[in-house]
């Protein structure tokens, strides 16, 4: 397996029920004109490109952006396990697109899962994979939670997914040349690993470098997983998704952020061909 992060620099050649939160005080961005949402591109430290997943919300009314916590790995790409790889400490300034101010990477199961400590054999180790950002305030108006082209999310899916399911996803990385066509993805579950920590993909347009830290959503709209790896097995250029709901319930039992959850989209979550 390996990450899906790419250092800047090489994207810029290659270019050339449960966990949501009720609504917040400010009103968001209308979904047709926000610029950011779920499927904007993040750099992390200023090097490393990625894919922003949901949004989330505090009880306070702070908002977030996901990605993956591999989004500021400081290793190789073959470090995929959270407890031995090295990262960016926290703080660490985020440039989110679409934002007119830095963000801050507040929280990442990488580095909490270090102070826990895990054992580096856990299934939480090898698969607990979820970062999030902390946007400016100044930036909270320009925020819609809505995925692009699908909608929703409508909630979190606790449950596990089964071999065929439906699954959909959204993300545009640079690596694609600004495809629009290329950004909704359909496809399948391969089924579930890891006691249920990471879920098996394959979209027909399979994730790429760039693509990492997108958010998938089941066949109802329910936000289910990150994308983390691309895998060679069971399919070759198959993806791996780290489940979402135990890694919120992660942040939740392991850091300050224990208010911080989705948000649902104010779209209706609409299964549809791209």
């Amino acid at each position: 397996m390996s990450l899906h992060r790419i250092p800047l620099a090489a994207a810029v050649l290659a270019a050339a029920g449960s966990f949501l939160v009720s609504a917040p005080a400010h009103a968001w961005a209308p979904a047709a004109t926000a610029p950011i949402h779920p499927g904007v591109q993040t750099i992390t430290g200023g090097t490393n490109q990625c894919t922003a997943n949901f949004v989330f919300q505090d009880s306070a009314g702070a908002v977030y952006i996901g990605q993956a916590a591999h989004c500021a790995s400081t290793g190789a790409a073959t470090s995929t396990n959270g407890c031995l790889a090295t990262t960016m400490p926290l703080n660490t300034t985020v440039t989110v697109g679409g934002a007119l101010w830095p963000a801050k990477m507040v929280y990442s199961s990488w580095i909490a899962m270090k102070a826990v400590p895990e054992p580096s054999t856990s299934f939480q180790c090898q698969y607990n994979d979820l970062a999030i950002v902390a946007l400016d305030s100044r930036d909270w108006g320009r925020v819609n939670p809505s995925v692009p082209y699908w909608g929703g999310p409508r909630a979190v899916r606790t449950a596990p997914l089964s071999t065929g399911n439906l699954v959909y996803s959204y993300g545009n990385s640079s690596l694609r040349f600004g495809i629009a066509a290329t950004s909704p993805k359909r496809g399948i579950s391969l089924g579930d690993t890891g006691g249920g920590w990471s879920h098996g993909l394959y979209t027909l347009t399979p994730g790429i470098p760039g693509d990492s830290g997108s958010g998938f959503l089941d066949a109802n709209g329910d936000a289910f997983g990150v994308l983390s790896t691309i895998s060679v097995a069971p399919i070759p250029a198959s993806n791996n998704a780290g489940d979402l709901s135990k890694e919120i319930a992660y942040m939740q039992a392991h850091s300050t952020f224990t208010t911080a959850n989705v948000v649902p989209g104010d779209v209706p979550f609409v299964a549809r061909v791209p």
